[in-house]
């Protein structure tokens, strides 16, 4: 019986938490089907200025698909933004597969003068945040012209240190008994890597591409810092455009955009949740 109400209340617990998380999913949600009008009785006193205090239902008291009609067939610039947040993700992604899987297999399994220096170089590069390099970033990219260019997004994720990270930890732990016996075979340095060290390590690789997704299908900064052309923005710079008038319509567009992320998230999340525990790894 003390089992039981122990599970019971840390459950109780857990699900408060639980709930907060939750909630702004359920809020766009029913903001999706809300008419017009509703959401300026809503939002109205934090949007526009109105008398009054903000308030919100989770149930619409007149459900409309109008908000959801509007954005899908009214709005162009909507699938515009949408593929080309695909093509900076897919970018990105495929541009960490080609340099990031290389690298961290160099540094899990070779060893080369400065190599422990150089892995550090990596942690602390991931440490920074934009801010400390989007000055430097902006005069390379300016130098090369690839400002307000898809190219100035992409080639500067693509280097990113933490995808390395991610996989080295999940290459380190391959047993070197294994890879001596493929050498005694007769397999080279490129044959192992192909054939045993990308299999083995296929869990890191994919954990570190859905934690890329799922940071690259929502950049903010790196858009608004070195895009100017609206034609080239992604959709996660299509929502701060949205006023009261068309609340319905951002809250449809920012569950679209939810959409992908969640669908990655939930088909990779046991991917995931090992790489999170190797990144977590002490070594």
């Amino acid at each position: 019986m003390k089992r039981k109400i122990r599970n019971f209340v840390i459950t109780c617990l857990l699900c408060i938490p639980a709930a907060v998380t939750v909630f702004p999913v359920l809020f766009a949600l029913s903001g999706v089907f809300m008419s017009g009008y509703e959401l300026k009785q809503y939002l109205g006193p934090v949007l526009a200025g109105t008398d009054g205090m903000a308030r919100w239902s989770l149930i619409p008291r007149i459900p409309t698909l109008a908000p959801l009609v509007e954005l899908l067939i009214d709005s162009p610039q909507f699938f515009v933004m949408f593929w080309n947040s695909v093509k900076l993700t897919l970018g990105i992604l495929a541009g960490q597969l080609l340099v990031g899987v290389p690298a961290a297999w160099g540094l899990a399994r070779f060893s080369f003068p400065g190599r422990k220096l150089l892995y550090t170089l990596y942690l602390v590069l991931m440490l920074m945040p934009f801010q400390v390099l989007m000055l430097p970033q902006y005069i390379v990219l300016d130098r090369l012209s690839l400002l307000d260019t898809h190219a100035g997004i992409i080639l500067p994720a693509v280097f990113s240190t933490f995808p390395v990270f991610i996989m080295y930890r999940f290459f380190h732990g391959i047993p070197e008994a294994v890879l001596e016996a493929a050498r005694i075979d007769g397999a080279d340095n490129l044959q192992i890597f192909l054939r045993i060290g990308i299999p083995l390590g296929s869990a890191g690789i994919v954990s570190a591409m859905i934690l890329g997704f799922l940071e690259y299908w929502n950049l903010i900064e790196q858009p608004m810092t070195y895009l100017k052309t609206r034609a080239l923005w992604p959709l996660s710079l299509f929502l701060p455009e949205i006023g009261l008038d068309e609340a319905g319509t951002g809250f449809t567009a920012a569950v679209m955009m939810l959409i992908p992320a969640l669908l990655v998230f939930l088909g990779g999340q046991d991917y995931l949740e090992q790489g999170i525990a190797a990144a977590a790894v002490k070594e």
